[in-house]
């Protein structure tokens, strides 16, 4: 099987309530490939500058995660975001934004890349998802993230993404503003009526919901004490969805839905004990699967 993701990648300036990192490795694509490479190999587009580490290189790779797909633009800077976390740690401000090479982005896929079976377009411009649609050959699934920015500022565009992807994640504040509606599962049925034919709504520590026109399933977080840096949960979150569904060859029975959300929410909880990687260097699948497990008992009736 093969997994391809196309989003940002960013160095991160992080203030949570009790510390606070500069220029730590960030960004929709690294969070999501990391996330993925945990269930099956990855291969991952972006772009960045010339202040690239050729350290994050090495890391992906030992990963199993392909990085013939990052573009690194010899006289440019990557991406840089800063934000600063409320004491509840679940609200955030936006303090800096630079978009350095990422505003002029046009994804140019590897040959190898364009017969991905399964794609997840990770939160960037609908534009840049619609570009890298155009070069891939009959995928089996493709999913896609999107954010508040693009759905105020470029909603033709993602309009007529949604039109052309099988699912969607979204945060529960994303589907709100996308539809007008502040039920979660009524908004959910709205985005699909969009397009996608299943919808995932992100509600953070409350965990997630997964809607479509036969099946809704509602899996909660993972309770986690220690919550260091919430950045990347949702891309982690997906990644870990996406990595377990084509580990099974894409299989969308209910099953393997719920074992995907559930797989989703187990690989984020692990992210956000740590500042931006730290905590994923220090784990590997069996500490996964025996998270997995005390989870099955927290939630078994």
């Amino acid at each position: 099987m093969s997994l391809l993701v196309v989003g940002s990648i960013a160095y991160d300036t992080i203030e949570t309530p009790t510390a606070r990192r500069e220029n730590v490795l960030g960004g929709s694509a690294p969070f999501f490939a990391y996330a993925a490479g945990f269930f099956c190999p990855v291969q991952m587009v972006g772009v960045v500058g010339a202040d690239w580490l050729p350290e994050y290189t090495e890391m992906f790779q030992k990963h199993g995660v392909d990085t013939s797909g990052i573009e690194i633009v010899p006289d440019g800077k990557t991406f840089r975001w800063s934000g600063k976390y409320h004491k509840n740690m679940n609200d955030r401000d936006t303090l800096e934004t630079q978009l350095n090479v990422l505003g002029t982005f046009q994804p140019k896929l590897p040959e190898n890349y364009r017969r991905a079976q399964f794609v997840f377009l990770a939160n960037g411009a609908p534009s840049t998802g619609l570009a890298a649609l155009e070069q891939i050959q009959g995928a089996d699934l493709v999913a896609a993230d999107t954010m508040n920015l693009w759905i105020n500022t470029t909603r033709p565009d993602l309009d007529a993404l949604m039109k052309r992807i099988d699912g969607l994640v979204i945060n529960d504040s994303e589907a709100m503003m996308l539809t007008g509606e502040i039920n979660t599962i009524t908004a959910a049925r709205k985005v699909s009526a969009m397009g996608p034919k299943f919808v995932i709504v992100k509600k953070g520590e409350h965990g997630a919901v997964f809607v479509s026109e036969y099946e809704t399933y509602v899996v909660p977080a993972f309770p986690v004490e220690n919550v260091v840096d919430p950045t990347g949960a949702g891309d982690a979150f997906a990644g870990g969805m996406m990595g377990y569904i084509a580990s099974q060859q894409g299989n969308l029975d209910g099953e393997t839905i719920k074992n995907a959300l559930v797989y989703g929410t187990i690989t984020a909880s692990f992210g956000i004990e740590g500042f931006s990687f730290d905590r994923y260097k220090e784990i590997c699948r069996s500490d996964i699967d025996e998270r997995r497990e005390d989870f099955r008992k927290m939630t078994s009736f």
